[in-house]
Parts: structure tokens; sequence; C-alpha cells
């Protein structure tokens, strides 16, 4: 089996992995979401007490293990968009637009403060 890089060859995938084992009576937006931020928390995990120069420069095996906490989110990501009917790159587009609104380059650059925190400004 051939791997590709489209996300919609991987919606298709992770669609039959779950109608294969009759899981698409599990597979709702409740619990889909509910298990993606399970696996934010164990990817959360893997940092919890490192340096931030630690945590950009992790050991192989652990880097492995992130990589997969981070597949485990993309997927349930995917399953949630896909069982609720939204394109995730319009989606994905779309917030980019509107950050790129929200935090004009010229007025937050090298600040990390929140939108509603330039309000004022």
């Amino acid at each position: 089996m051939s791997k590709s890089d489209s996300i919609e060859t991987l919606r298709e995938r992770l669609a039959e992995f779950a109608r294969a084992r009759d899981w698409e009576q599990f597979h709702n937006a409740k619990n889909l979401s509910m298990a993606l931020i399970g696996e934010a928390a164990e990817l959360v995990e893997h940092f919890q007490w490192l340096t931030p120069e630690q945590s950009m420069s992790l050991p192989p095996e652990k880097r492995d293990e992130v990589a997969l906490e981070l597949a485990d989110i993309f997927i349930y990501t995917i399953r949630t968009a896909d069982r609720l009917g939204i394109d995730l790159i319009d989606a994905a587009w779309r917030k980019v637009e509107i950050n790129e609104a929200r935090y004009p380059a010229d007025k937050v650059k090298g600040d990390a403060r929140r939108a509603s925190e330039y309000q004022d400004e």
C-alpha cells in the first residue's frame, strides 16, 4: 500500500477503518472531540517540565513518541471534520485570513499578546 500526502486520501482511509470495525456509531462530534483533547493532553505530557530549549531538541525516541501523538491529534481532527462535513483545508485557509486581519504583522511583530489586547492601541 502506498502512502499519500492527500488529506482526502487519508480521510477516506480513516473512514474505511472505522466502518470496517463498526465504529462509526461511536465517531460522533462529542466523542471524537473528547478523544482529541485526550491526545492533546498526552502530547503536552512529553513537554512538561522541559525548558523551551529542551522542547526543541528532543532525543530521537522522544521525537518519535511526539510524532505519534501529533498523528493521533491529526487523525481525530480529520475524523471530526469528516463526520461534521467540514472541509478542513477550506476552514484552515479561512482561519489564516482571519488571523492575518486580527494580527497585522506591522502591528504585532515580536509581540505575543491576544488579539483583544491590541484593540485599545
